[in-house]
């Protein structure tokens, strides 16, 4: 994932399972694994159609949500199918 790590909100993590388990919420600090899928882009850097992810667990779906729509980075939010 080529996504850089937020101050606030961490690294992004990583779309396979590793030896830490499976892929874990994008949310600094949070280790719950990840049940949502934030596609966004910066449309300053991206082209329309590309898309980057950054994954949340259920209590961090809101804040990082909110984080990226305030900016109008967010595209779609659906649930992370592993």
């Amino acid at each position: 994932m080529d996504t850089p790590a937020h101050p606030l909100f961490g690294a992004p993590a990583g779309g396979q399972d590793t030896p830490d388990g499976p892929p874990k919420c994008s949310a600094k600090g949070c280790r719950q694994p990840a049940t949502w899928s934030l596609l966004w882009n910066n449309p300053k850097l991206h082209t329309p159609d590309r898309r980057k992810t950054w994954l949340a667990c259920d209590t961090h779906r809101d804040s990082l949500s909110q984080f990226l729509a305030v900016r109008g980075f967010l595209k779609e939010t659906e649930p992370f199918a592993g």
